[in-house]
């Protein structure tokens, strides 16, 4: 299984709406939020098999601002770069 981040900006007007969202579809636990550092975004990783899946993850609310990232760990084992596997 794939790891996603989900990256969800907002604006200020939208805030209380969208965090209340959030908890009321069970998320708030996943998601992080940089709002009280004026950064009205949320980012949740996630495990999923495509970007369509991850975005599944998140409220209606949020999805026409959301994206999903595929994000990887890379690691170094006989001077060779290699990335985790899905």
């Amino acid at each position: 299984m794939n790891r996603y981040m989900i990256i969800a900006p907002h604006t200020d007007a939208e805030c209380n709406a969208i965090v209340k969202q959030v908890i009321s579809a069970g998320f708030n636990t996943h998601v992080d939020w940089g709002c009280k550092d004026g950064d009205h975004t949320g980012w949740a990783i996630v495990e999923a098999e495509s970007h369509e899946q991850a975005m599944m993850f998140v409220p209606a609310i949020m999805r026409p601002k959301a994206h999903a990232v595929l994000v990887v760990k890379f690691y170094e084992t006989g001077g060779k770069i290699h990335q985790n596997q899905p």
